[in-house]
């Protein structure tokens, strides 16, 4: 892709990986997108768009929507639980309270739940603040239309969504905790720092070996999570997806982890070691608004 310095999509290029991030929930895909974009901006008549912001938004919507349908036939046949692609972020994400929770594993997780026009609307409307008839250009549908989808999202998110917003200090407190009792492999430590109802969600995609199904319950999660200072070979706190998380390297491979708190204990723990979708751990991912 070559492009001058001083033309529009460059200067939108990481809104437009967020949009399509966001929508999809992967990165290689949101790259795509971002590719099929440009495609489609090179061969426009500049002098016939007004609001090149808003032209290319426009564009990165249809394309991600366009491939968000042809990935939920895909992932139909996925082997074990589907979770969104981990991204090492910078400190500065999580400045944007709204965009940290956006991008966050467990917003992610949420908008999964959602159709994909229902998905599209939401992230526009909640996350980017784009006005109801220019999703309705993107989308093409009735801007009143768009509104009934944007509020019946907000409804299905608000129930789904984390209830308790929790500090970057907060998290990360726990995320040393968490580790330090990874490393361990102390039964006492693990469940001290979980919730009894915790919830953990591992994602191999069929390339490692990972539980098939959700591990429900501070002991069964604790007794797995026990042995795995037998195979890991190293832990560390990152920065991933807007907030403190855990990588871990499983003999050269790495593993990203993620949690989800509620009054001080892990509710939640995603861990993702499919190696597809680790292959971007290692560079921090420009994300904006």
């Amino acid at each position: 892709m070559t492009t001058a310095p001083d033309d529009p999509f460059v200067s939108h290029r990481s809104l437009l990986f967020t949009v399509a991030y966001e929508i999809l929930g992967s990165a290689a895909d949101a790259e795509d997108v971002v590719q099929e974009s440009w495609l489609r901006w090179s061969g426009a008549d500049r002098a016939r768009v007004r609001d090149a912001r808003a032209y290319l938004v426009r564009i990165v919507t249809r394309q991600s929507l366009n491939r968000l349908r042809t990935l939920a036939r895909r992932r139909e046949d996925y082997v074990g639980e589907w979770l969104p692609e981990p991204l090492l972020t910078t400190h500065d994400v999580a400045e944007d309270v709204v965009l940290a929770e956006s991008v966050s594993m467990a917003m992610l997780t949420v908008l999964e739940t959602l159709g994909p026009t229902e998905r599209a609307v939401f992230v526009l409307r909640e996350v980017f603040d784009v006005p109801y008839d220019e999703i309705a250009r993107a989308i093409g549908k009735p801007a009143a239309t768009v509104r009934q989808i944007a509020r019946r999202a907000r409804v299905h998110v608000a129930a789904r969504r984390p209830r308790v917003r929790v500090s970057s200090s907060e998290q990360q407190a726990v995320v040393e905790r968490f580790l330090t009792a990874l490393r361990t492999g102390e039964l006492r430590e693990l469940l001290e720092v979980m919730a009894p109802d915790v919830v953990m969600v591992i994602d191999g995609g069929g390339f490692v070996p990972a539980a098939l199904s959700p591990v429900r319950g501070g002991r069964q999660v604790a007794e797995l999570l026990a042995k795995v200072n037998r195979v890991a070979l190293g832990t560390a706190a990152v920065w991933l997806n807007g907030a403190p998380a855990g990588r871990i390297d499983f003999d050269g491979e790495p593993g990203a982890v993620s949690l989800e708190l509620a009054d001080g204990k892990i509710t939640r723990i995603y861990v993702v070691r499919n190696p597809r979708k680790l292959t971007r751990i290692d560079h921090p991912a420009d994300l904006t608004r």
